[in-house]
Formats: C-alpha cells, structure tokens, sequence
C-alpha cells in the first residue's frame, strides 16, 4: 500500500488496506495506481464506522485521493458527460445539502444523494459546451455565444470543477441549459457515503441499486433515523464488512467538545455529573459555555437544538418576537426548515425540479424575499452549490397550545417550510456548525423520563448529537431564557448568485 502524506493511524491505516483489498477486487488497485473495466458482476458494501474524532471524515478524503490518482473519475450531480467502456467512477454522497457542503469546505467533492438519483437533462446545444469543458469533446461553437464567454467558462471550470457555475460564468441561467430532471436509470461504480447513519432501509436500496461498491461512513452512537426502532443500515452488516476505527483523534489538543461528547461513553454517568463536567469545561476553555439565556443573534444561522417539539415552538416564537416579525409575513434573514414538497402525483417532474435543486425534507433555508408570483418566495438553500432558488412555498409557522399552524402565506402546492430558529436534535444530524446551542432543559426531562435507545439512555444519545454538531464552540443553555437581538435580521452575508430558477408554477399544467 501506498500512503499519501498524511500518516495515518494505525487503526486508520488497516482501514486502508481492508478498502484497498475490496477495491483490487473490483478491478481498481490503488497501490498500483491501476484500473480495469468494470465487470458489474460483483456487488460489495462495507461500512467504516467510528465515534466522533476517529477519523472516518480524514479516511474518506484519502481515500478519495487515491482513488482520483489512479484514474476513477469523480462524477458529481452537475454533469456526467459521455460513458466509455473503460471508465471507473466514484461519487462522494451525503444525505443533507448541509453535509455535503462540511464535505466540501475539506476539499472532498462532495453532493447529495439526491442529486444522484436524480440527473439534469441538458439542452443539447450546452450540452457540448460540457462535453468540452469536462473534456470529452471539441471546443464548440455556439451561436449568439462569443469566444470570450466560452473562454471564461473554461478558466472558471479549470478552477471549481463544476459545469453549470462555468456556465453561469458564461452569462447563461440554469433555465438556458437545464431543461428537466430524470430519475436515474443505469448504475454507476463505486459510492462512498458520508454520515450513513441518517440512512433509511428504502435509501440504502436505492444506493445498492446504483452503486456495486459502496462504502458506508457512519457513527453507531448517534440517533437512528425516525421509524427504523433504533438501527442503523450498516448495523446488519457483518464480519469483515465492517470496520471499527477506535482511536480518537483531536482536531485540537484537548478539544474540550469531544471529550464532552466521549464522556458519554460512561455508563455510570448520570445527568447531573455530566453537567457539573459541561460546567468545569467552561471554566477552563472558552470552547464551551454554560450559558444562562439561548443568544438569539445566532439563531438565524444556528438553530437551538432541541428534544421536545414543544420547546421547539416555544423558542420559534420567542425568535419571531424579539424580531417584531408580523404574523402575516415573514422577514428576510428568517431561517427556515424544508418539511417536504406537496404536490400531487400528476406533479412529479416539478417535485424532482424542486429536490434536485436541493429542496428536500429537512434541508435548511433562508428567506429572502416575496416572489415574482403570489405564493413564490426567494430562498437560499443552506449548504447547496448553486443556493439561490424561487419556488412556490408554503410556510408553517407552529404555534404554542394550537394543533394547526399559522400560514402567513401560501401556494397552492409547492415546497412546505416549517421555521428554523430551532430545530430537534433528529433533524441536526449531518449538520454542523461553528457555535451550537443546546438546551440542557430539554435533555434533562429525556433523563428524568428514563428512555432507552438502542440499550443507551436517550439522553445520552441525545446529548452526542447536539454536542458533536459543534464545530468550534458549545454553548450548553440551562435557563429558559432569550436575549435581545444586538442587530437586525439580515442577508447581505449571504453569497449573491445570479437570477434564479423559478420553479413550480402554480397555474402550470403537467407537460
């Protein structure tokens, strides 16, 4: 085997070569930097699973590395340009628009799932600008297209990578090139999946499906997806297709959030100890904070991370207050939680417009304005590469003692939000932030009810969760209380793209 730079573990270097073994079975060595056809007789799936800190993240970009240098082609969910017979592909998936960005900020080119499933349809005219961009084809030339647009196409593809932001670096709109979307109909090779403990059984068929290798990243300790009674998909795996890695490594000397996060292990430990243990880490490191208020400023872009839905939309609408939001609209900067997309059956192609551009259950948004169109709104979707979207909407804002929620304004039929000023600790997972707040009050009724899941103390896992999404500060509230905003909602920190796609058409027919 041959390392890169980076010196592995050990446990991360046997990890390694049990991936490169599986891989040289499949007709790619990475040790020797070769590849052959695929034979797609061969199925395999392996998970590589590890606590918070153990390195699966570090081992997936490695892996990624190598497998780039010995010629498999990375296919992302922009553009897949011409099969050969000979090709090898690899596609790093992550199930949340939110995830895959963590992936991509760390150099791993990274998109979701569901871009995978479900591919653009090019106009055939750019079509060939893509061809020649990714470079299978001749520099075109394309009408009413002058060489200097091409040539900036080709300077910003020659630095991202990505096929419609050269395009959209060539003066041309998504609805230019981008005429639809299909579900994806023949396989591809090898998949390597990031935070597959957010997985569901119907999800993991689907990646079998599509992929013949598929390599699962997951951690056992975090919460199991709704509905699937405390499992995970990598769960039932067995023997040698699963390995553990074990060693915890700091992304910092003494980083005071994993050692929270790994003190959980301890079955001894009960709430309170470990919030004497939240307290003490406080005094010693500005990493963590035992806070006596939620800090309302960071809400906006941090959700509160909650258990109770109760608590959830108490704090909804103590943000909206605080912020003097009318009942009846929504201000720009409001954060915004997708609960799924409601259209009929007949509808279905518009339903994939709106997922493929990254609109999906769960996926995080900010709202920046009233549409051109009664019930439209202008959106930017957390963590997507092209993140500016207008979209029928229809939005949900929950209130305290009451069964149905309060629509300030709505669609016919659209994509459905729920507000984002908190979110619960289950809907989090695959996300991360720099600052997380997590509201101690609700863990601690978890641990006063006694719930167990999957043999562990609910709140335990709970607590791994919300404390784990944390990438740089914990800030652990313990009191019922909200400050008051330093400044205005805002969204001039948000990247400004070029006009939108406007989808879902409330009067459009079904073509």
């Amino acid at each position: 085997m041959t390392l890169s730079a980076f010196q592995f573990s050990d446990d991360q270097a046997e990890a390694f070569d049990r991936v490169s073994t599986l891989l040289r079975h499949v007709g790619v060595n990475l040790e020797d930097g070769l590849t052959t056809p695929m034979s797609g007789s061969l199925s395999q799936v392996m998970a590589l699973i590890g606590k918070a800190g153990s390195g699966k993240t570090l081992l997936l970009a490695e892996l990624c590395k190598s497998l780039q240098a010995a010629g498999v082609e990375v296919v992302s969910g922009d553009y897949e340009g011409r099969r050969r017979k000979d090709r090898r592909t690899l596609a790093i998936l992550a199930p949340t628009n939110k995830a895959a960005s963590v992936l991509r900020q760390r150099g791993v080119p990274a998109t979701t799932i569901h871009r995978i499933l479900y591919t653009p349809v090019y106009d055939p005219e750019y079509e060939r600008i893509a061809d020649w961009l990714a470079g299978t084809g001749e520099r075109p030339e394309v009408k009413d297209m002058p060489e200097e647009a091409l040539d900036r196409a080709k300077r910003f593809y020659d630095q991202n990578a990505s096929i419609p932001g050269a395009l959209a670096a060539a003066g041309l709109r998504g609805s230019d090139f981008i005429t639809g979307w299909k579900r994806r109909e023949d396989p591809l090779d090898i998949g390597l999946v990031d935070e597959s403990s957010m997985l569901d059984d119907r999800q993991f068929e689907d990646l079998k499906e599509i992929f013949p290798t598929l390599l699962l990243f997951g951690d056992p300790a975090q919460l199991a997806p709704v509905n699937q009674s405390g499992a995970m998909v990598f769960d039932a795996l067995k023997g040698e297709q699963t390995v553990e890695l074990s060693r915890v490594h700091r992304q910092d000397a003494d980083n005071p959030i994993l050692d929270l996060a790994h003190a959980l292990a301890d079955d001894s430990l009960d709430f309170d100890e470990f919030e004497t243990m939240v307290q003490d880490a406080a005094r010693r490191d500005d990493r963590v904070v035992f806070g006596q208020r939620v800090e309302v400023d960071l809400m906006a872009r941090s959700p509160v991370l909650v258990w109770r839905n109760a608590t959830r939309i108490r704090l909804i609408n103590a943000f909206r207050r605080v912020y003097e939001a009318p009942d009846t609209a929504l201000l720009p900067g409001e954060p915004l939680i997708c609960d799924g997309i409601e259209l009929p059956l007949k509808h279905r192609k518009k339903r994939i417009d709106l997922e493929a551009r990254g609109l999906i259950k769960g996926a995080q948004v900010v709202y920046l304005g009233t549409g051109s169109r009664p019930g439209f709104s202008r959106l930017h979707v957390v963590g997507a590469e092209d993140p500016q979207v207008s979209a029928a909407s229809i939005v949900k804002i929950e209130k305290p003692d009451e069964e149905e929620p309060f629509i300030p304004f709505a669609a016919n039929m659209g994509a459905a939000f729920l507000h984002g000023a908190a979110v619960t600790v289950h809907k989090a997972q695959g996300s991360q932030w720099d600052t997380v707040q997590v509201f101690a009050p609700d863990l601690f009724a978890a641990a006063r009810m006694g719930r167990v899941e999957a043999g562990q103390p609910l709140w335990k896992r709970l607590a791994y969760v919300a404390i784990t999404r944390a990438q740089n500060r914990l800030i652990w509230v313990v009191r019922n209380r909200l400050s008051l905003p330093t400044q205005p909602l805002r969204v001039d920190d948000l990247k400004v793209a070029p006009a939108p796609l406007s989808l879902v058409a409330e009067d459009a027919e079904e073509p």
